[in-house]
């Protein structure tokens, strides 16, 4: 009973006692909050938000795929002769138009289309026709200058096989499927790009775009330091290092204007800019789209600027030196992503180059906004046709050259080969189709057709046994 009674008395001194702190706890924090609330804060001071002008820079920018290289560009050592006209016997079925003699001391050698060949006929029953110079009497087959050129092996085969490779398969895997060597499709892969280069070189050029979107795509490589490791550890011992496939496309015609390999540096945006400048047509300045890396400001300035002097600011004292400013008619946009734990939290969109209006005047008719939607689009087919930069895979590319040379196929393959679903135009009549099919109400188009480059879909076949002209020949196309 004792116990009860201490026990209760205790807790109520407990609770007395609770109460008094408490009391004077809430006393002190309200003299507190009204003392805070009488002196004003001062506002943040707020960042300006419009765009700063671009000051220029006080010297240009250098390049050095600008530099003039030591092999100069062929060029044809003259007019080009008279165009031959058989008057004996009937007219010559044989198409004869993309054929050129290519004997050096021949005065029609390297010109397309002059009329001076002639068909003689298969030698040995052989597959390939053999051409006759009128001009000079030499003979050649049709297929010298191309990969099938000297080869025992069909042409349906190597033709298969680079198909296989430009639709992502590796190279391994296409040489257990047509049983054929490792080293021997490598081969065919190294040839076949060589001759891809040379036809992209002579088809696209002075191309007209109003638009052109760059992006850069993660790849890793694997290479071995030269001297470090024998030859037997380096095919056990491959070390992996970081490379980046550069792109750039119309996003209109969906052309790829060009594809290459580099690490992420200004060096390498200055390489890519130089590649697409030289695929345009002179005075073709389009619209520029990238992301938010900063190398390709100066890139773009470099190769779209000239010299401005300012208007000096006091009627005394010393002029003010020249400045490197960009052409009033380039217009360059950025589109600025902001990740967080690798997801896109932000997008802002940033003009650096023209104004907000200039740009908006380009995207208008088509119903855009400035994006590089289109660029990462090929990002994800560029990964799906070519094997050594596929996601989660173990082809792997040994070296930049290799995977360069991979590049070169599915460039030449996707401008040429690739009808896209965009780009199809109707019909002005209905095709039928042989047997009960429905008729063809559309005509596929290339990204080439689109831009005007060709009148046709290529086959990897006629690609592969085009003879490249030693210089560009516009009336033969």
């Amino acid at each position: 009973m004792v116990s009860d009674l201490l026990f209760s008395e205790l807790l109520l001194f407990g609770l007395l006692w609770l109460y008094i702190i408490l009391h004077g706890l809430w006393s002190h924090d309200r003299a507190t909050g009204c003392q805070t609330t009488s002196t004003p804060a001062t506002p943040p001071r707020k960042r300006a938000s419009d765009p700063q002008p671009f000051p220029g820079l006080t010297h240009k920018p250098s390049c050095a795929a600008c530099k003039p290289s030591e092999e100069p560009a062929p060029q044809p050592p003259r007019c080009p002769p008279p165009r031959m006209v058989s008057a004996r016997g009937r007219h010559h079925e044989v198409d004869t138009s993309h054929q050129f003699c290519p004997h050096p001391p021949c005065d029609y050698g390297g010109w397309v289309g002059r009329g001076n060949l002639r068909a003689n006929g298969h030698p040995n029953a052989g597959p390939w026709r053999q051409w006759h110079c009128v001009a000079c009497g030499g003979y050649f087959l049709e297929t010298y200058g191309t990969l099938v050129h000297g080869k025992r092996v069909p042409a349906e085969r190597i033709v298969y096989v680079v198909a296989s490779l430009a639709e992502g398969l590796g190279i391994r895997a296409v040489a257990r499927v047509f049983a054929v060597d490792p080293n021997t499709v490598l081969q065919w892969l190294v040839e076949t790009a060589d001759h891809l280069q040379a036809f992209s070189q002579y088809f696209l050029n002075d191309v007209r775009v109003t638009q052109v979107q760059l992006d850069e795509l993660y790849a890793v490589v694997s290479a071995v330091k030269a001297g470090q490791v024998s030859e037997g550890e380096a095919i056990e011992r491959l070390s992996r290092s970081p490379h980046w496939v550069w792109g750039a496309i119309d996003p209109v015609s969906k052309l790829l204007l060009a594809i290459d390999v580099g690490e992420r540096t200004l060096a390498m945006a200055q390489r890519m800019v130089h590649q697409v400048v030289e695929r345009l047509a002179p005075g073709c300045i389009p619209l520029f789209l990238t992301n938010g890396f900063k190398e390709y400001a100066t890139a773009l300035l470099t190769h779209f600027g000239q010299w401005v002097q300012p208007s000096r600011p006091q009627t005394t004292g010393p002029a003010p030196k020249p400045r490197w400013m960009p052409l009033p008619q380039l217009l360059y946009a950025q589109v600025v992503k902001s990740y967080r734990r690798r997801r896109v939290v932000r997008v802002r969109h940033r003009v650096v180059f023209g104004t907000v209006s200039g740009v908006d005047r380009v995207l208008e008719p088509l119903g855009w906004q400035i994006n590089t939607a289109f660029i990462e689009r090929a990002n994800g087919a560029i990964r799906q046709h070519v094997a050594a930069i596929g996601r989660r895979v173990i082809t792997l590319c040994k070296g930049e050259d290799g995977l360069r040379h991979q590049l070169s196929l599915y460039q030449t393959y996707h401008n040429f080969c690739l009808p896209h679903a965009s780009l199809r135009v109707p019909l002005s009549q209905a095709q039928p189709t042989n047997g009960r099919g429905s008729a063809k109400c559309w005509q596929p188009r290339t990204p080439a057709m689109a831009t005007g480059l060709t009148d046709h879909v290529w086959t990897l076949r006629e690609i592969l046994l085009f003879r490249v002209p030693p210089w560009p020949q516009p009336q033969a196309l």
